[in-house]
This record gives structure tokens, C-alpha cells and sequence, in this order.
């Protein structure tokens, strides 16, 4: 009888082992599983970030791009308005000077005519007076000679086109059309 308690004794040790053995499974197979829904629900936490990250680096270059093609746009449409201006106001100031100068040479022409009036033909007016008949270059004291005037109409045209152009210039809306 003494044998029979010892391998009862040694099967209950090896059932024991076995049980504590199952227990261990057990938990590790438990263990694992929460690991593997929690690994789950990472990687899908990641996928939907990564998704969103990507959305939004889209987003940026897309934004990007009708950025740049709206600054092209822009800076097309102010250059042809920086290139009308341009032609308009050297048409312009081309157009005064050339006005100014047959104004200039329209001046000479009757001052030489007046001069020569006196020179044996019959006037067909009445003579000018001694005082205004000097030559076409005598000015008073408040007036430029003849080539002196015309130069400095000139250059007031010059100068009066150019402020114009500058305030056209700067009234050209550089940003205009733009999101920003």
C-alpha cells in the first residue's frame, strides 16, 4: 500500500504541473490575443493617419499648385498692362513732341515771314510797327530764345509723361486675383 500513495502522489504532482502547464497557456494564448487586437487596432490607427497625412500633404500641393498658377496669371495680366502703358504713353509723349515742334516751326515760319514782309513787295496789311520788327531770336527779359523754348516745351512734355507714367504704373494691383 505504501506504492499506491506514491504514485497517486507522484500522478498528482504531474497532474499539478499539467494544470499549472494549462494555466500558463492559458494566459499566454489570452496574453497574445489582447496583444494581437491591440496590434490590430494600432496598425489601423496608423493606416488611418498615414491616410490623413497623405490627404493632407495632397492638400498642400494642390494649394501649391493653384498658388503658382494663380502668381502666373497675375503677373501675365500686370505685365500686359505695364506693356499697354508703356506703348500708350510713348505714343503720347511722341505725339505732343511732334505737335510741339511744328507748333515751334509754325512760330519761325511767321516770324521769318513777318521780317521778310518789309522787303519791297506791297504789304497787303499794314506794316508792323519799328519796335516789333526785330529778328525772330530778340526775346524780352522774361522770355528763353526761340531753341531754348523749344527744348525746354520738350523736356516739360518729357517730364509730364513720365509722372504720368509712373502714377499708372503704380496703380496697377500687383496681387490682384490672388487668394492671398
Amino acid at each position: 500500500m505504501i506504492a499506491l500513495p506514491n504514485i497517486s502522489l507522484a500522478f498528482a504532482a504531474k497532474l499539478g504541473g499539467f494544470l499549472l502547464l494549462a494555466l500558463a497557456l492559458t494566459l499566454l494564448v489570452r496574453d497574445r490575443n489582447h496583444w494581437k487586437s491591440s496590434a490590430d487596432l494600432r496598425q489601423q490607427q496608423l493606416a488611418r493617419t498615414q491616410a490623413a497625412f497623405d490627404q493632407t500633404v495632397a492638400g498642400y500641393r494642390t494649394a501649391a499648385a493653384q498658388a503658382r498658377a494663380e502668381d502666373a496669371a497675375n503677373v501675365a495680366r500686370a505685365k500686359s498692362e505695364q506693356t499697354a502703358i508703356n506703348e500708350r504713353t510713348a505714343d503720347e509723349y511722341e505725339t505732343r513732341v511732334a505737335t510741339a515742334r511744328a507748333d515751334a516751326q509754325r512760330l519761325r515760319h511767321y516770324a521769318a515771314a513777318a521780317a521778310d514782309s518789309g522787303a519791297g513787295r506791297g504789304a497787303p496789311v499794314p506794316g508792323l510797327p519799328t519796335s516789333a520788327s526785330g529778328t525772330a531770336q530778340a526775346t524780352s527779359e522774361d522770355e528763353l530764345p526761340a531753341d531754348d523754348s523749344e527744348l525746354a516745351t520738350e523736356q516739360a512734355i518729357q517730364l509730364d509723361e513720365l509722372i504720368k507714367w509712373v502714377d499708372q504704373q503704380h496703380a496697377i494691383n500687383l496681387n490682384q486675383g490672388t487668394s492671398r
